[in-house]
């Protein structure tokens, strides 16, 4: 069985900063309101803790990759219901409805087909309707390593990403195989970038 988190890391992170069209639509939905509560799956990042607490708003922060990496060891793990039902408690535990925006980012991508479905179902109840959350994908869907990314808010439209290597995915996506992910949402559009990143922002 093929491990999970097979990558090649570079000795230093690469940083570029590049606007997002996909971090300003969601963006454009928070934006005058206050209280809100944001879920980010890319754990306590500090720029992005401060910007969304600047905003008014409460940020819960998940270190989704850890969580993956303590919860499963093979591709094979993903598809076990016990284990499954483990990390959804240790990751995603929180009551219905609780959340008004979730940042995903590219975790996604490293999802067997039972996990992923799982996880998309646990969003869907505790984030609140007519919510948005922000996922990245790599375009090219027949990649046997992706680069592997860190996200921090630079401002509305703006982000700093850190690429730490490469990793393995458990499976990529076209965009007809995303409007089927998210088909029990009420709308997915995407957003295309250079470094070759589907941004799609998902209206809960």
């Amino acid at each position: 069985m093929r491990a999970l988190f097979s990558s090649r890391h570079s000795a230093a992170a690469e940083t570029v900063t590049r606007s997002s069209r996909g971090l300003e639509e969601f963006f454009n939905y928070i934006r005058g309101q206050s209280g809100l509560t944001v879920l980010d799956f890319g754990g306590a990042t500090q720029q992005n803790v401060n910007f969304i607490t600047n905003l008014g708003h409460r940020i819960y922060s998940e270190n989704f990759l850890q969580a993956l990496r303590e919860s499963f060891t093979t591709d094979a793990d993903q598809s076990n219901s016990k284990r499954i039902e483990h990390f959804l408690h240790q990751a995603l535990d929180y009551p219905e409805r609780q959340f008004h925006a979730v940042l995903i980012w590219d975790v996604l991508e490293y999802l067997a087909p039972a996990l992923l479905t799982a996880v998309v179902e646990r969003l869907q109840k505790i984030v609140q309707p007519q919510s948005y959350m922000l996922a990245f994908f790599h375009s090219d869907d027949k990649l046997d390593a992706v680069p592997y990314y860190t996200f921090r808010i630079q401002d509305v439209n703006l982000l700093q990403v850190d690429q730490h290597g490469s990793r393995r995915p458990a499976q990529l996506f076209n965009n007809r195989s995303l409007e089927k992910l998210f088909g029990r949402f009420e709308s997915v559009k995407f957003f295309l970038t250079r470094e070759r990143l589907r941004e799609v922002i998902i209206k809960v």
